[in-house]
């Protein structure tokens, strides 16, 4: 039997402190709103063994219980996140997981060749069709950057990897690498507008597949590779790097290890940019509340965000100078925000091309990101480095060539 008067307590408890715009239906008819206002969430207990989740609340049981389908949860996906994150809150519990736990967690990740391609393809290779139910028409799978804050989309990702490419000066000739080249727009802009000499590696094999189709269409075969390739294994040199999105699967501890792997591959008067999530947790422990358990179980297998103070040590580990730090948090966060909205817009299209629990995994992943950015659990930093060491009159005076 179910406890009536601990369901109680809770209901009184969370009313006392909050306000909060949602329903609770129990499967014996009962509804509990939490609000006088309209509910915006709605919560259905299909059974007793449910009310534990809500009873003892965090973003990682919440998250698991909706995925699994023992709480059905409707309602607009920054709504659910919200009101999560609140009972969760709720709780009193610490809100990150502790140092010793968050190191424990890394020693398991273990990060070998295998379980990187594997985590890749596990997130990625969902389908294409997929993604670009929320993508951009570039597919770009990153932060976007708002220039003037009202640009849409699609002309906010064509602006961010403008910025990158103008950052780094990409020059007709340019031989450019791209780490992690998604489905290839930056070397299709790169070699298409500004003349560059492209290689773009990536671990998915759906990625691969279409980004080889989209240079093809483009008929720029003979400036640009696109390979199905671990970073460690390319060789050469290049005057330009690009990795966006991608150093969140490298690992903390290999963090030294990848920047000197690029600082190899570099030309010795060339530029990188490193474009990657961080998390704002000087200890680097997982997100608040149960959300970092959730996405790593769920979404990022293997992903760690390591702090900005972090990056820039292993950085200078490896071999590179930092030369230009920019924070483009509230860019992710209105970029996420867009690709949730579009989720939901097209959300009958992307029942068909993914099974049920995926669709829900997406679903409060999204806007959970949007709502992490906003709260600054986490961050996004574009990093410009070089060689360390290098004349220094060789670097622009100012930073004036990036706007231009």
């Amino acid at each position: 039997m179910f406890d009536q008067i601990k369901l109680s307590a809770w209901t009184a408890g969370i009313r006392s402190k909050y306000n909060l715009p949602l329903r609770v239906e129990l499967w014996n008819g009962e509804q509990v709103d939490l609000s006088s206002d309209t509910p915006r969430v709605k919560i259905r207990v299909p059974g007793p063994g449910g009310l534990r989740y809500l009873l003892s609340p965090s973003l990682d049981s919440l998250g698991e219980a909706y995925v699994e389908g023992a709480l059905e949860i409707e309602g607009r996906a920054a709504d659910m996140i919200q009101i999560g994150s609140t009972l969760a809150q709720s709780t009193g519990k610490p809100a990150r997981t502790s140092r010793v736990a968050s190191a424990a967690l890394r020693l398991v990740a273990n990060h070998t060749r295998e379980k990187d391609a594997e985590a890749i393809r596990y997130h990625y290779d969902v389908s294409n069709d997929f993604y670009s139910q929320f993508l951009d028409p570039a597919m770009v799978y990153s932060c976007a950057y708002f220039e003037n804050g009202d640009e849409d989309l699609a002309t906010a990702q064509a602006k961010k990897i403008d910025h990158i490419l103008t950052k780094i000066g990409v020059q007709p000739g340019h031989t450019l690498l791209d780490i992690g080249c998604g489905w290839g727009a930056l070397v299709l802009r790169a070699a298409g507008k500004f003349g560059a000499r492209c290689v773009g590696v990536t671990l998915s094999e759906k990625q691969c597949e279409l980004a080889r189709e989209r240079v093809a269409r483009a008929g720029l075969q003979d400036r640009i590779e696109i390979r199905l390739q671990d970073y460690r294994d390319v060789g050469g040199t290049f005057e330009r790097i690009t990795s966006v999105g991608m150093f969140e699967h490298v690992g903390i501890e290999n963090l030294a290890d990848y920047f000197g792997r690029i600082n190899q591959l570099l030309a010795p008067d060339g530029v990188v940019m490193n474009h990657g999530i961080t998390t704002a947790d000087i200890e680097q422990r997982a997100s608040p509340y149960g959300g970092g358990e959730f996405i790593d179980r769920y979404v990022f297998p293997h992903g760690e965000l390591a702090h900005l103070s972090t990056v820039i040590r292993t950085m200078q580990e490896g071999g590179l100078e930092v030369r230009d730090v920019e924070n483009l948090r509230r860019h992710y966060a209105r970029t996420c925000a867009l690709w949730t909205e579009n989720f939901e817009r097209n959300a009958e299209h992307i029942r068909k091309t993914a099974d049920p629990k995926t669709f829900r995994i997406w679903h409060v992943y999204l806007a959970g990101c949007a709502y992490a950015f906003a709260q600054d659990w986490i961050s996004l930093y574009q990093i410009v480095c070089g060689k360390a060491g290098q004349d220094p009159a060789q670097m622009p005076w100012s930073r004036r060539y990036m706007y231009t």
